[in-house]
């Protein structure tokens, strides 16, 4: 018998949309097919159940999920920034870290294999925002950010700005110091030889 994976969306039972449970079959043996069910939680306390009642505040349009952000933080039970924090959490963070997760450390500091992530993330949080009428960037996506960076890219070396070779730093030292000697002996010279002019 194979293993089975329970997939449910924790999230949308934290904000009382109910969950969509699917049991998949891990072993490819197993001829079981996926089922499907759905239940609602709207009696949980302190999350507001969802309406059809249209929403009294602004929303953004650029998206197709926008009206879905936009219900979820009106009817989320608690301060919009936590509502916020949890639908970049869900849509976008863990999405990336997951992602850089299943990568070789090593990997993580391949500007080439991360950036297409990176990417990603930006526009997943530029598209949060956008949703919810909210300017992008601003103080909270840079945290995010910066988090991202302490977390993921902490140990990754940077471009430093590195002395030139030896042989260069020689070169640039020597010639004025040749140079001095050359020109203090043409001001001798012709002050010795009377054309200099005062």
């Amino acid at each position: 018998m194979g293993k089975s994976l329970v997939l449910c969306w924790g999230f949308w039972i934290l904000l009382g949309w109910g969950c969509e449970t699917t049991v998949c079959s891990v072993d490819d043996k197993s001829t079981v097919q996926p089922v499907t069910s759905t239940a609602y939680l709207s009696t949980t306390p302190g999350i507001a159940s969802k309406s059809s009642i249209p929403l009294p505040l602004p929303c953004g349009s650029k998206s197709h999920i926008c009206p879905e952000y936009c219900s979820t933080c009106y009817y989320f039970a608690g301060p919009t920034i936590h509502c916020i924090s949890i639908l970049l959490h869900n849509e976008c963070l863990k999405i990336f870290e997951d992602e850089m997760v299943s990568r070789n450390r090593d990997d993580w500091c391949n500007w080439g294999n991360v950036s297409g992530l990176y990417s990603n993330l930006s526009l997943c949080t530029e598209k949060v925002f956008d949703c919810l009428l909210i300017p992008w960037p601003n103080p909270f996506v840079e945290a995010i950010f910066v988090d991202i960076h302490t977390k993921f890219f902490r140990d990754c070396p940077t471009e430093e700005l590195n002395d030139p070779p030896p042989a260069i730093v020689f070169a640039l030292v020597i010639t004025p110091i040749c140079l001095i000697p050359v020109m203090v002996s043409l001001v001798v010279l012709k002050t010795k030889n009377g054309d200099g002019s005062s």
